[in-house]
Parts: structure tokens; sequence; C-alpha cells
């Protein structure tokens, strides 16, 4: 046997295990998902056959799809956005040379470690419209709180702020982002009477651009996953105004055990985050700056 086949032999024998896990625990799964969506399949019986009536029925006849899938882009077009504003400013902070620094940013960090469903349960007795920290906390000032999470017109606003608990994971991009800005451009934008205002503008931001389209392409699909905040918190309510479509999947799938149909809808999430994400890629020659590119 020649050298390089064996080469290639024992290249392919070492890739195989992942291969082989990929394919079992990934590839055929998703495969499998696809193929049921055409079919009514509830478990205990063999899938039927049903071809595109769970697209037809989930677009033309389930409100409720629409109104979570509402909720769902509702709470990415807010908590994408402040979690990029909040997490550069708490990054600006986080990169100032100042004494204890270090231990400012692991306690920024440490949240985004915590789990979900610890920080859910902390998060609903914090926002308890009765005896909850933060109308407690209102309370002092003579302001009467909201129902936080058992009113419709707070609910999904309530959920947005929690994800704000978490920016220390972006927070920790947008750092490392900042620290691998070249000093000779702010050297040379001080030379020309730049101040902070104005370098931030001219050289912080544009050369973080490539960070910040990081940052956004994940929380865009980590906010079309929300669900531990919903299922703990809420259960969907009141009125539905935190059926978020993960939340509505899971209760096709594991309450109504409609795995036909709720295969269905993680293929139409697939397609609404594929096509979300291929926008950003595309808009992204317009405003994403790298260094050594003349590409914007």
């Amino acid at each position: 046997m020649k050298l390089s086949t064996r080469e290639a032999l024992n290249g392919y024998l070492f890739f195989s295990p992942g291969l082989i896990g990929f394919l079992v625990f990934m590839g055929f799964p998703i495969a499998f998902s696809l193929y049921l969506s055409f079919t009514s399949y509830n478990i205990y019986s063999a899938p039927k056959w049903i071809g595109l009536l769970n697209y037809k029925i989930l677009f033309t006849q389930d409100s409720l799809f629409l109104k979570s899938l509402g909720n769902t882009l509702y709470y990415v077009a807010f908590s994408v956005p402040l979690s990029t504003v909040l997490g550069i400013l708490v990054a600006l902070l986080m990169n100032q040379k100042v004494w204890g620094i270090r231990a400012f940013r692991t306690i920024f960090f440490l949240p985004s470690v915590v789990s979900g469903v610890a920080v859910a349960l902390l998060w609903q007795w914090i926002l308890d419209g009765n005896f909850g920290l933060l109308n407690t906390f209102l309370s002092h000032f003579g302001i009467v709180g909201p129902g936080w999470l058992t009113d419709e017109a707070w609910s999904k606003p309530s959920m947005v702020l929690m994800n704000l608990w978490a920016v220390g994971g972006t927070m920790i991009v947008y750092l490392a982002g900042l620290q691998g800005v070249p000093r000779s451009l702010y050297e040379a934008a001080t030379m020309d009477g730049a101040g902070r205002i104005r370098q931030f503008w001219n050289v912080t931001l544009p050369m973080l651009t490539p960070t910040i389209f990081f940052n956004v392409i994940m929380g865009v699909l980590g906010g079309f996953q929300v669900f531990i905040q919903a299922y703990i918190m809420t259960g969907g309510g009141p009125n539905n105004s935190t059926m978020f479509y993960a939340l509505y999947l899971y209760n096709k799938a594991f309450k109504d055990l409609q795995m036909g149909y709720a295969s269905a809808m993680a293929w139409v999430l697939l397609a609404i985050t594929l096509v979300l994400t291929l926008v950003i890629f595309k808009t992204s020659t317009k405003w994403v700056y790298y260094e050594g590119s003349d590409q914007r």
C-alpha cells in the first residue's frame, strides 16, 4: 500500500467516529424530522403520510402560530439591539485600565453562566407584582409597579428586560474586539485632533463592526429559540402574550403529542432564521469593516 493511501485511510479512520456520531445523533434526526413534517404522528402509532397538510394548517388555520411568531419577532427586535448597545457600553467600561478591573469583568460575566432555570426562578421573584423586589423598590418612591408577568402589556418587555441580565456574555466578545483595535489608529486620530467621542465613532466603532456582526447573528438565532423564560415564569401567558415560537412548538410536540405538526413548525423556524441570517449577511457588506480591506 502506498504511503499516501495509508495516510488517507488513517485520516478517514480517525475522522470516522465524529462523522458517525454526526450522522447518528444529528443527521438522521434532522432527516427524520423532515419526513415527520409531512405526516400525522402521535408517538403511539406509526406515522401517517398526509403531505403538505401540516404546513397548510399552520399558515391558514392556526392563529396561535402567527401569535407565537409575532411574540418572538417582538422579542428579537428589542432584545438584540438593546443587548448590543448595552454590551458595547459595558465592554468600554471594562476596557479601562483601573485597579481591580479583572474582578469587575468577572462579576459582569458570571450571570451569563448561571443555569437558565435558576435565572428564570430568580427573575420570577424579582418581577412578582405583589412582593417582587422591583415593585418593592419602586414603592419606596411612591410608584405602584405593574404586574410585570401578569399584565399583557408588560409581559414581553419583562422578558426583554430579563435578557439583559446575561449581557456579560456579549460583553466579553466585545471586550476582545476592543482589545484587538490597533493602538496606532488611536494615536493617529489623536494627532489629527480627534477627541474621545470622535475616536469612538471613527475608530472604535468601525473596527468593532465584525464583532457586532457576529453577536447580532448569534443574538437573532438565540432570540428565536427563547424558551426557558416563558416556560418557567409564565407558561406562555397572560393571554398567550409570552407564547414564544419555541414554547408553542414544545407544547405541540410534548403536550398535544402532534409530533408531525411540531416537526413542520421546526422546519418553518429553520427557514425563517435562514432567511434572516442571509439578509444580515447580505447587508453586512454595507456596514461591516474588515481591517486591511476596502469592504464596508
